[in-house]
């Protein structure tokens, strides 16, 4: 039986190290939006390697995270853990050091592979270690200290940005790997599975994450008329097929097919491909728009970005609370159509954009939407399946949303008209950003409407959300064991 226990100072430095760790990948999932101009710039590249210094990240770690989590229970999850974070490490000093839009993104892609590690890590640490009393509250903490990296990160973005520069941005994470893996050794005890078995399903993982690479590759690229865009494409949907198929005959598959035979599985998902589609590419636009349209500093633009955050920090446990009386249907409804007002709003934010009356209400809707929507989201998710497969849920769901990020922050620009050089020009970026806000509530509301219509209330006594409080804005929580149980 693990018997860490909180108070004692091997808990203390237990909880420092993994949100250290955790947060190191958190803030770069946010941060890196704010310093997408000065990359451009700096570069002198054009759109499509902006959305590939996003997207080269989230295909590696989308792809990659469940398999993560297996490889922590098999070899250690202490080790795969301080492996993740030197990993991240190292990808992230190459990220700084990037003479090119290319080795840029290909580091990107190196720091989602650390991401996978270190992620699921982190949280498979705490409930190792933890003695059981202590358990849910060091989550909570873990949980709780994460969102506010993820609130900060902006900001801090944005004066690094402002201040020595955008390579600071990636060269951050490597005096915080120096003080995360020291602690991590001495003061972090090794643990395993005690349900590890069977292969790694290196093939699925290998599959999803190459199905994810070319259909984003297409995507991204078809507005330059590459004649390769067809190929990529028809590829990628080849390898998606490839993927179910290897997933269903796997003895023991990253992915079992079988879990999506709980439709009330499946209806909470679909709602997280449209609400999770609609935020990346949100948030991947709105940090452009703030600065090369609204004029914002890069400091400005990303505290700009702070009250959605902050409303999640506070509230996201009373939402939690509120949905268990009344049930999911109601706030996976309200909540969508929310977020789905706030983006209808956002076309006030043009150029000379006052914070307070143009930016500001856009954004407080926005948090109250995500407030409303995520925690009973993560709840209706580990509702809809068995307990011994809720962590395998949570992972699933997870991925989902980090997969639907990506694939729309390739997407939306190419539906919207943009073309490789229009975030260089403010009007013609203003007016494309203002359809693809369009298109994002739209797609707000189908999952809303997939709610109302899917959702049910799930049966009393069925597991619970640890992670209470949540401030990640790309993606739900994580809980317990990725691993079927």
């Amino acid at each position: 039986m693990p018997d860490v226990r909180l108070a004692s100072p091997q808990g203390r430095w237990l909880l420092f190290t993994t949100v250290l760790g955790s947060a190191m990948a958190m803030l770069d999932s946010t941060v890196v939006n704010v310093a997408l101009p000065r990359i451009g710039r700096d570069l002198d590249t054009g759109l499509a390697a902006l959305q590939w210094t996003v997207n080269a990240y989230l295909v590696t770690l989308a792809g990659l995270i469940l398999l993560g989590g297996s490889l922590g229970d098999r070899y250690g999850r202490r080790r795969v853990f301080v492996l993740g974070v030197v990993w991240f490490a190292l990808a992230s000093l190459l990220c700084g050091l990037a003479p090119t839009p290319g080795v840029l993104i290909a580091a990107r892609a190196l720091q989602g592979v650390g991401g996978a590690l270190l992620t699921p890590g982190s949280l498979a640490l705490i409930q190792a270690s933890f003695h059981p009393d202590d358990r849910g509250r060091a989550v909570g903490l873990w949980s709780g200290f994460g969102g506010i990296g993820a609130a900060v990160g902006p900001f801090l973005g944005g004066w690094l940005v402002a201040g020595p520069g955008w390579r600071w941005v990636f060269l951050l994470n490597v005096p915080l790997a120096a003080l995360c893996v020291p602690v991590a050794l001495r003061h972090v005890p090794e643990s395993a599975g005690a349900r590890a078995r069977g292969r790694f399903d290196v093939l699925g993982a290998t599959l999803g994450a190459l199905a994810l690479a070319l259909l984003t590759y297409a995507l991204i690229e078809a507005p330059s008329g590459s004649p390769a865009v067809v190929p990529a494409a028809v590829a990628g949907l080849a390898v998606a097929v490839a993927f179910g198929y290897v997933e269903r005959r796997r003895p023991d598959p990253m992915l079992p097919p079988d879990i999506f035979a709980s439709r009330q599985f499946t209806a909470v998902n679909l709602v997280t491909l449209c609400v999770y589609a609609a935020f990346g590419g949100f948030f991947f636009l709105v940090a452009l728009q703030l600065q090369v349209v609204a004029g914002y500093s890069p400091p400005a633009a990303g505290t700009a970005l702070l009250p959605t955050t902050a409303l999640m920090l506070l509230f996201s446990s009373r939402s939690g609370a509120l949905a268990d009386r009344t049930g999911p249907r109601l706030p996976l409804t309200v909540g969508p159509l929310l977020c789905a007002v706030a983006m209808l709003l956002m076309p006030r934010v043009g150029k000379g954009a006052d914070y307070a009356t143009d930016v500001l209400p856009a954004l407080l809707v926005l948090g109250v939407g995500m407030v409303t929507l995520v925690a009973p989201l993560t709840a209706t998710v580990l509702a809809s399946v068995d307990t011994a497969r809720a962590g395998l849920a949570s992972g699933v769901n997870n991925a989902a949303a980090r997969a639907a990020g990506l694939v729309a922050v390739a997407a939306l620009p190419l539906v919207a008209g943009m073309r490789p050089e229009t975030y260089r020009v403010p009007a013609a970026f203003d007016a494309a950003f203002d359809r693809a806000m369009l298109l994002c509530a739209g797609t707000l509301v189908l999952g809303a409407v997939l709610a109302f219509a899917l959702v049910r209330r799930p049966a009393p006594g069925c597991r619970r959300p640890e992670c209470r409080t949540h401030g990640n804005v790309t993606a739900p929580p994580l809980e317990g064991d990725l691993r079927e149980g």
